[in-house]
């Protein structure tokens, strides 16, 4: 790591700055507190100078709290997949940053948090009718390219 450091995982806003803060959230809350299931599974990688922006799926049964996904959620059992993007900036062969971007309300849905079907509080108001939300069928997307059952544009109106 450099001298300021920092990660952010940015659908929870969870991860740290400085080494102290980092080290902590690495052993306290990120690597010993994800589920023996978790499968991290790359699917593309570009390389820069000084960045490396990965794009991966990862897969888990939610048999425990994560706290950097799902953060103050008790386990629900329930399988999860989701499409992940983490950009992490690289100076002088140390980590300098790292931001990593996932579809939280795609989580909330395949934990049962979140009714893609039935919609939230106000619903009806405007004229939206449901969320513009999926559950696994986004991850499941990413997997299938254009090949497959899932459909693109689904959520929008009279396609």
């Amino acid at each position: 790591m450099t001298t300021n450091p920092s990660v952010l995982h940015v659908p929870t806003l969870t991860g740290g700055a400085g080494k102290q803060d980092l080290l902590r959230f690495y052993q306290d809350h990120f690597i010993p507190q994800n589920p023996p299931s978790l499968k991290t599974t790359l699917l593309s990688r570009t390389v820069g100078s000084d960045k490396v922006v990965d794009e991966m799926l990862i897969s888990m049964t939610h048999t425990c709290e994560v706290p950097w996904l799902l953060p103050g959620v008790p386990p629900t059992d329930k399988h999860i997949e989701v499409a992940l993007v983490s950009v992490v900036a690289i100076r002088g062969g140390r980590l300098e940053w790292e931001r990593l971007y996932w579809d939280q309300a795609s989580v909330l849905v395949q934990v049962g948090l979140l009714d893609a079907r039935l919609g939230a509080v106000g619903l009806g108001q405007g004229g939206v009718k449901r969320l513009p939300i999926v559950g696994v069928e986004g991850s499941m997307k990413v997997m299938e390219g254009n090949e497959g059952g899932i459909k693109y544009n689904g959520l929008i109106p009279n396609w």
